[in-house]
């Protein structure tokens, strides 16, 4: 039985690329390392795997196939601290309505990284679960 979902790996042709984006720029601590494979998070949440990979080259052919979505509580100023680290910038913020904001970014080799925030007391999702 399938329990939850556990977690994302993003391969990459050299770890050293986007582990320096992830660990230090997004602030993810590294929960476990060996070479060529880091795993970046908390045991008890979903992580974030990124490691080295023999038939991965270069950037990703279609960027917008998927991103990765990391909850901030200051949006604004972690777009100015990415921007200031060299960090390209796609979009935001963007007030989305209802007190959600994104942000998307990219990672050293392309990869598509978006910024969510939502105001205090905003309902997150609040039609879920509502028949029409």
């Amino acid at each position: 039985m399938i329990e939850g979902f556990d977690g994302v790996t993003l391969w990459s042709s050299d770890l050293n690329q986007l582990l320096p984006f992830y660990r230090d720029l997004m602030g993810l601590p590294v929960a476990l390392e060996s070479p060529g494979f880091v795993i970046l998070g908390e045991f008890e949440n979903p992580r974030l795997c990124i490691g080295t990979h023999s038939e991965v080259h270069g950037r990703p052919a279609d960027p917008y196939r998927w991103l990765l979505r990391f909850e901030s509580t200051d949006l604004r100023a972690d777009l100015d601290r990415l921007r200031a680290a060299g960090v390209e910038i796609i979009e935001g913020p963007n007030d989305q309505g209802g007190g959600f904001w994104l942000g998307t970014v990219k990672d050293p080799e392309g990869n598509l990284v978006q910024l969510t925030y939502w105001e205090p007391g905003a309902a997150r999702f609040p039609d879920a679960g509502e028949d029409a």
